[in-house]
């Protein structure tokens, strides 16, 4: 296998934890300006990206290419994105592409969680907290979650939660994803953490994910590399690759 990103900080997780796995043989490492063809030159079967937004997409479709499967862990994908990479694959037949917000598996459950409980609470809102060298807000994952929380709501006929806010700093209740009040703190020294706080009157819900260090995400990542061969097409998270639907 290749991993793509190999210098950064998730990519030198990534190497050591291949290189750590008995079944797994890492024959490519390969940083943002190297040439992508020598993933295919070295065999590779499957690659794992940790680039940057700017080229992870372009990756996917020259690796489809190639005939490789790839798991991505870069951040930046919306739907469009995810719309071409489907379509690329239609021409790819047994090629799998697995795209996930976030490899930790603690993370995943903690948003199949929170959407469990979506539907019983009045109001929902996230929190995410990112070390300050993360360049997108808000996390994937924190967009990804509050998504399914507003997917939750809508199918148990929820309306819009409460808010009587009229004067406000502009950013001062966060981004909105779906409904959804989504707020991002960048602080030096954390890692990867997220909140998700539900209430409703007389009582407080708060499901919350911490991530102390990168390697936490490595079973996720060691998994969705075993899995993605055999999941031609495009899967988009690891709730699939865990049974949660």
């Amino acid at each position: 296998m290749a991993v793509l990103g190999a210098a950064g900080r998730m990519g030198r997780a990534v190497v050591a934890a291949v290189e750590a796995a008995d079944d797994l043989d890492l024959v490519a490492q390969v940083d943002i300006d190297d040439d992508l063809d020598q993933v295919a030159a070295a065999g590779a079967q499957v690659a794992v990206d940790f680039t940057v937004p700017a080229v992870t997409e372009q990756n996917v479709h020259a690796l489809v290419d190639a005939g490789v499967h790839v798991v991505v862990g870069a951040t930046g994908w919306d739907d469009a994105a995810f719309e071409r990479v489907r379509d690329h694959l239609r021409s790819a037949p047994g090629t799998g592409v697995l795209v996930a917000p976030n490899f930790a598996v603690g993370a995943v459950l903690a948003r199949h969680f929170a959407t469990l409980a979506a539907a019983w609470f009045d109001s929902a809102e996230v929190v995410e907290l990112h070390h300050p060298d993360k360049v997108d807000a808000p996390s994937g994952t924190a967009r990804h979650t509050a998504s399914a929380i507003a997917s939750a709501r809508a199918a148990a006929s929820l309306g819009p939660m409460p808010d009587a806010t009229v004067t406000t700093l502009d950013g001062a209740r966060g981004a909105v994803v779906d409904g959804v009040h989504v707020h991002a703190v960048r602080l030096r020294g954390l890692v990867a953490h997220q909140e998700v706080l539900m209430g409703n009157p007389g009582e407080q819900l708060t499901i919350r994910h911490d991530s102390f260090d990168r390697v936490s995400f490595m079973p996720g990542v060691l998994l969705g590399i075993r899995q993605v061969p055999a999941r031609p097409g495009l899967t988009v998270g690891l709730e699939t690759l865990l049974a949660l639907g």
